[in-house]
Parts: structure tokens; C-alpha cells; sequence
């Protein structure tokens, strides 16, 4: 079988980028910093596949760009909003992305993330940390006390909203989700199914799980918002677009809910300076996957499903929209 030119975006694992030594492939490999736009259709002319992170926009530019050699376009993420599927499918192009192996890594950060918020330690940890005198009082930086039965509302029950809610149970939390596709009143295991009404009323913390699609982008806006408990807390480790960060930003600063943490942002990698102002607010920089045998295992599939088509087989993760 004649080579086939592969372009990778982005500089891989050291773990991956070691197999590509082995490759039958005539390889293209940018560097860590995600390619300028220029680059990215440059560099996937004439390529039969192309390994991009959620920072490439894949679109009918691209498409364009490519050419009529391109198979696939394998994406090193769970979420696949950066990419064109309708307009790849419209092409004969195979789209995939990498569920599964990243649940329990996301879910370890999610919970992170609620533990950090809710008892407020990285808020205690600046507190010290600027010098301001201090005694220890019965009031002192006091937050929810989560293992006495708080409530754990998750919005999207796939792999790893299932990931995060066994977490959960292990620290005694009540826990109920919401799934478009589950009636209210289903249980799973000691999950209870509620309406979305009902998520926003009784949840101590709501975390995000769920897809960026048309449908769900800004699922949480102010009127939501508004909806929740003035003392709740709000976690994403979603997409940044499924939240309206301007109503985030309003919400935390009038005191409708009581703090949010996120992972990711609305218009990635651009932050909202108005989010570093707001006090009762948690982030971190998309890191919810980076633990060091995970993104091995996301960068390996994404390379195993460009391996797969080029040889004319089926990819393992292909991406199909339902």
C-alpha cells in the first residue's frame, strides 16, 4: 500500500509521538502551540488524515483546503463543536473523537473542582497567602458541608456524568440528574431522574455534563439561573457554551447563586476578564482530561483511528449524529 500523508496539528504525548516512529505514513507534525489558520489548511493539503485538538476549526474552508484525498479527521477531544460533522458527512469524510477513555479523569477533576468551591480552598489558600491577620473563629471562610447529605443535581448522564455521581454517592450526597432521554421517576442505581424544574430547585451543586450542540447551547442562562438556589454552586467541565458566561458573571455577582467553577470557556482560549473579577468563582484552563495516562490514551485512539481508515477498516470512535 502506497504511503498516505497524515498531518497532526499538535504535538502529541511523548508516549504517542514515540509510535509515530513506527508509522508506514508520510507525517506532517506541527508544534505544541496550536497552528495559525494559514497553517492548519496549508499543511492538511493533500493529507488522507488529519489529528487536530478542539483549538482547529474544521469547516468547509478546510474541507476545501484539504482536498478530495482527505479520508478523516480525527479529533483528540470527547466534544467535536469545533468541527463541521454535517459538511465532513456531505464529503465522505470520517469524523472521530475520543469517548471512554477520558470519563474517570474528567469526573476526578469535576469533583475536585466541587470539593475546591464548596469548602473554599483555593480561596483560603490566596486568604493566607496575602499576609491579611487572621484567628480562627466559628465564621471563618465557612462553605457546604457536602458529606452531610447535600444534594448533587447532574445535568447529562452519560459515561462520565455516571463517573461523577459514584464519586458523589462515596461522599454521601444525594444525587439526581437530568437526561432528555430519561422519564422523571427512573432510577439508576441510586440515581433519581427529575425534571429540569426540579434539578434547578433542589440541587446544592449542579455540574454540566453534557454535549455543546444547538440545543443545548446556553441551557444555562439568567433565567435558570435565577431558578436555582441562591446558595448553590454551579460546575462545568462541559463546554464553556452550554453556560451564558455574561449571566454567569451577573449571577455570581448579585448574589443569585452562591459560586460556580469551570473548566472551560465560551470563547476558547479567550477568558472574559470580567470572570477574573468575580470572587466566588473557580477556573481552571480546560485541564479536566490532563491527567498523564488519560491524554496518552485520548492522543493514542485519535492515531489509532487515522490508522484504521487509511487501511480501510472502521474507525473505533467514529462520530455519528443522531
Amino acid at each position: 500500500m502506497a504511503h498516505q500523508s497524515v498531518y497532526i496539528a499538535r504535538t502529541l504525548t511523548e508516549t504517542a509521538m514515540a509510535t509515530l516512529d513506527r508509522s508506514d505514513h508520510e507525517l506532517r507534525i506541527g508544534s505544541e502551540a496550536p497552528p495559525s489558520r494559514e497553517e492548519l489548511l496549508s499543511q492538511s493539503r493533500g493529507a488522507a488524515g488529519v489529528v487536530v485538538t478542539l483549538s482547529e476549526r474544521i469547516d468547509a474552508e478546510f474541507f476545501d483546503a484539504a482536498g478530495p484525498n482527505l479520508k478523516i479527521v480525527a479529533n483528540v477531544a470527547v466534544g467535536f463543536d469545533n468541527i463541521d460533522v454535517n459538511e465532513a458527512k456531505r464529503r465522505g469524510v470520517i469524523v472521530t473523537n475520543t469517548p471512554g477513555v477520558l470519563d474517570e479523569a474528567t469526573a476526578d477533576h469535576t469533583f475536585a473542582m466541587i470539593l475546591n468551591l464548596c469548602r473554599r480552598v483555593s480561596e483560603a489558600d490566596h486568604f493566607v497567602r496575602s499576609g491579611t491577620p487572621w484567628v480562627w473563629g466559628p465564621r471563618m471562610l465557612v462553605g457546604l458541608d457536602i458529606s452531610a447529605g447535600a444534594t448533587l443535581g447532574i445535568i447529562g448522564f452519560g459515561r462520565i456524568g455516571k463517573a461523577v455521581a459514584r464519586r458523589a454517592e462515596a461522599f454521601n450526597m444525594r444525587v439526581i440528574a437530568f437526561e432528555a432521554q430519561r422519564t422523571p421517576g427512573d432510577v439508576d442505581g441510586t440515581v433519581s431522574f427529575v425534571g429540569f424544574e426540579d434539578i434547578l430547585t433542589q440541587s446544592d451543586v449542579i455540574s454540566l455534563h453534557l454535549p455543546l450542540l444547538p440545543s443545548t447551547r446556553h441551557i444555562i442562562d439568567a433565567a435558570v439561573l435565577a431558578r436555582m438556589k441562591p446558595t448553590a454552586y454551579l460546575i462545568n467541565a462541559a463546554r464553556g457554551g452550554v453556560v451564558d458566561e455574561a449571566a454567569l458573571i451577573a449571577a455570581l455577582n448579585s448574589g443569585t447563586i452562591r459560586g460556580a467553577a469551570i473548566d472551560t470557556f465560551e470563547n476558547e482560549p479567550f477568558v472574559n476578564p470580567a470572570l477574573l473579577d468575580t470572587d466566588n468563582l473557580l477556573l481552571t484552563p480546560h485541564i479536566a482530561s490532563a491527567g498523564d495516562r488519560t491524554r496518552d490514551r485520548m492522543c493514542l485512539l485519535a492515531l489509532k483511528n487515522v490508522d484504521e481508515v487509511l487501511a480501510g477498516r472502521e474507525p473505533v470512535t467514529q462520530v455519528v449524529l443522531r
